[in-house]
C-alpha cells in the first residue's frame, strides 16, 4: 500500500481570534476534521471518522485527476493578512506542499501570475472541501445551538 496523505488548511488571525478550516485523511483512513469559528461566541468544532478504502480511492482519483502534483506555487500570491491556504499530499514517492493567500472568488484567480495553476488548486480545493463536508454530514449532524 503506497503512503497516501492529504492536509487542508485555511484560516486567519481576526477581531474574532484565529478562525480556521483544517482537515487531514491520513495513510490508514483516519479523516480529521476542525473548525474553529469564534463569530457570536462559536465554539471549536472538531471530528474524526475513519473511511473505508472506496472512499480514500476517491479521494485519490479526485487528486490525480487534478494534476496538481504537476503544479508549483512559486508565482501564487503569498499568504497575507486577510489569511492563508495550505494544501499538502503525499501520494507514493510524491510530496507536495503548497502555501497561498485566500482565494475570494475566480477574479482573484485570474488577476494572479498563474492563474492556470491557481484555477487547478481552487477547483481541487473545492472538491476536497464538499467531499469532507459530505463524509462528515454523513457521520455526524453539526447544528448550532
Amino acid at each position: 500500500m503506497e503512503d497516501f496523505y492529504v492536509r487542508y488548511y485555511v484560516g486567519h488571525k481576526g477581531k474574532f481570534g484565529h478562525e480556521f478550516l483544517e482537515f487531514e485523511f491520513r495513510p490508514d483512513g483516519k479523516l480529521r476534521y476542525a473548525n474553529n469559528s469564534n463569530y457570536k461566541n462559536d465554539s471549536l468544532i472538531r471530528k474524526e471518522v475513519f473511511c473505508n478504502e472506496t472512499v480514500m480511492a476517491e479521494l485519490k482519483r479526485i487528486i490525480e485527476d487534478s494534476e496538481i502534483l504537476k503544479e508549483d506555487d512559486n508565482n501564487w500570491p503569498e499568504a497575507d493578512r486577510i489569511g492563508r491556504q495550505e494544501l499538502e499530499v503525499v501520494m507514493g514517492k510524491e510530496h507536495i506542499s503548497f502555501t497561498t493567500a485566500k482565494i475570494g472568488s475566480l477574479l482573484d484567480v485570474q488577476s494572479s501570475k498563474d492563474p492556470e495553476g491557481l484555477r487547478g488548486f481552487y477547483y481541487l480545493v473545492q472538491d476536497i472541501k464538499c467531499f469532507v463536508f459530505s463524509l462528515i454530514g454523513l457521520h455526524f449532524k453539526i447544528k448550532p445551538i
